[in-house]
C-alpha cells in the first residue's frame, strides 16, 4: 500500500515540476502512477493535498541546505543577507517552489497550509536559527530586549515581502530586499544591550 502513495507522490512531483500546478490534474497522475483516480484519494483529499505535501518536502530541503552553507558565526547582517538571498535563488530555481509566486496558486494553497502547519515542517530551521540568535543576543550583537520569537517575525516578513514586489513596484528589487535587511538589522544591533 505505501508503495503506491510513494508512487503517486513521484508522479505528482514530475508532473507538477513539468507543468505547474494549474495544468497538471489528478488523471494525469493516477496514469502516471499506474493506479486509480480512487487510489489517488484513499491517500490525497485533493490535488493541493498532494502538491502541499511535495511543496513541504521541497521546501524543507531547501532550508537544510541552506543552513549547511551559510556561515552563521559571521557578522548578523552578512548573515541574514546571505539567507535571503540563499533562499530567493533556491524558491525560484526550482519549479515546486517557484509556484509560490504565482499568486492564483499561492491564494489556493495557504489556507492548505496553514491547515497543515506547515510551519511545523521546517521547525528545524526555525529552531536552529532562532539559536544562533540567543547567541548573538548574549554576546552582545543584537538587542537582548527583543522577544526571539518577534525577530524570527521579522526575518519570516523580509523573506515574504518578495511575494508582494508587483504590487510594492518591481523596479525597486532586489534592492528593497537588502535595504529593508539592512534597516532591521541595524534596528537590532545599534541598540544592543537595550535594558528591558
Amino acid at each position: 500500500m505505501g508503495d503506491k502513495k510513494e508512487d503517486i507522490f513521484n508522479a505528482g512531483k514530475e508532473l507538477f515540476s513539468a507543468r505547474g500546478f494549474k495544468d497538471t490534474n489528478v488523471s494525469d497522475i493516477t496514469k502516471m502512477a499506474g493506479v486509480g483516480v480512487g487510489t489517488f484519494y484513499n491517500y490525497y483529499s485533493s490535488k493541493e493535498k498532494l502538491f502541499l505535501e511535495i511543496y513541504l518536502e521541497e521546501n524543507v530541503k531547501l532550508k537544510k541546505s541552506m543552513m549547511e552553507s551559510i556561515d552563521l558565526d559571521a557578522d548578523p547582517l552578512k548573515v541574514v543577507k546571505e539567507l535571503m538571498a540563499f533562499n530567493i535563488r533556491g524558491m525560484k530555481s526550482n519549479p515546486i517552489l517557484r509556484e509560490w509566486y504565482n499568486r492564483d496558486v499561492f491564494s489556493k494553497l495557504e489556507q492548505h497550509y496553514r491547515e497543515e502547519n506547515g510551519i511545523k515542517y521546517v521547525d528545524f530551521l526555525y529552531h536552529n536559527f532562532a539559536e544562533v540568535i540567543k547567541k548573538w543576543q548574549v554576546e552582545g550583537k543584537i538587542r537582548d530586549n527583543i522577544d526571539v520569537k518577534l525577530i524570527m517575525a521579522f526575518f519570516t516578513a523580509l523573506i515574504n515581502i518578495d511575494t508582494h514586489k508587483e504590487e510594492i513596484g518591481i523596479e525597486y528589487f532586489p534592492q528593497i530586499l537588502d535595504y529593508l535587511a539592512e534597516f532591521v538589522m541595524k534596528g537590532l544591533t545599534e541598540c544592543r544591550r537595550v535594558q528591558k
